[in-house]
C-alpha cells in the first residue's frame, strides 16, 4: 500500500510540476538551442530498480561526444549553458518526464552507469531495491561532487571513495524512508535549487 500511495504521489507531483515549470523548460530548451546548437535533450542509460536499465533524461549539458558518465571539476565537455544549468541544477528538470512513466521516483537513489554498478558489491546492489529519484539523501550531500574530483587520479577517487559513501547514504534511507523523510528530502531540494539559482546571478 505505502509503495501505490508513493507512486500515485509522484505522479501526480511530476504532472502538477511539469504544467507549472512548462515555460521554464521552454526558455531553458531555447537558450541550449541558440547558445550551443542542437540537441537539446540528452538521454543517458542508466541502471533503475531491480537492475532494469532505462534512459534517464537530461538537458544537454556537455558537447555530444564520447566519455566517462562522471563529470569532473572543470571538465571541457561542459558547455557554456551546461554550466550554469548544472550548477543550479535546472538541467534535472526533464526528468520527471522519467517520474511520469515509472523509470524513476521524486526521491530515491540516484541512478548510475552501468558500468559502476558492475562495480557493487553483493549488499550494494540493494540499493536497486528501491526506484531511482530525481533527489536523494546522497544527492544533497554530494551536490558539489564535480569540485571534489580535481585529481588526475578522479577515478579511483569516485570509485573507491565517493561511490561507495553514497552507496551508504542511500542504505541508511532505505532503512529508514517513509513519507515524511521524503517530505523532508524535497524541501531540502527546493531550499538548495533556490540557493544555487540566486548563486548564478
Amino acid at each position: 500500500m505505502r509503495m501505490i500511495f508513493k507512486r500515485l504521489l509522484d505522479f501526480v507531483i511530476a504532472a502538477l510540476g511539469l504544467i507549472v515549470v512548462s515555460p521554464i523548460l521552454l526558455g531553458i530548451a531555447l537558450f541550449i538551442r541558440l547558445r550551443d546548437g542542437s540537441p537539446v535533450f540528452y538521454a543517458a542509460t542508466r541502471v533503475g530498480q531491480h537492475g532494469r536499465l532505462f534512459h534517464q533524461y537530461k538537458f544537454r549539458t556537455m558537447v555530444p561526444t564520447r566519455g566517462s558518465s562522471v563529470t569532473v571539476w572543470g571538465d571541457p565537455r561542459v558547455t557554456s549553458s551546461g554550466r550554469i544549468l548544472r550548477r543550479s541544477k535546472l538541467d534535472e528538470l526533464p526528468q520527471l518526464f522519467n517520474v511520469l512513466l515509472g523509470d524513476m521516483s521524486l526521491v530515491g537513489p540516484r541512478p548510475e552507469d552501468p558500468s559502476y554498478v558492475s562495480l557493487y558489491t553483493p549488499e550494494q546492489l540493494r540499493v536497486l531495491d528501491a526506484k531511482p529519484g530525481i533527489t536523494g539523501i546522497a544527492a544533497l550531500e554530494y551536490v558539489d561532487e564535480e569540485s571534489m574530483l580535481k585529481s588526475e587520479d578522479w577515478e579511483s577517487e569516485y570509485r573507491e571513495r565517493i561511490m561507495p559513501a553514497k552507496l551508504q547514504l542511500e542504505a541508511e534511507y532505505q532503512m529508514r524512508r517513509s513519507f515524511w523523510t521524503d517530505m523532508q528530502i524535497l524541501f531540502r531540494t527546493f531550499t538548495t535549487v533556490l540557493g544555487r539559482l540566486r548563486g548564478t546571478k
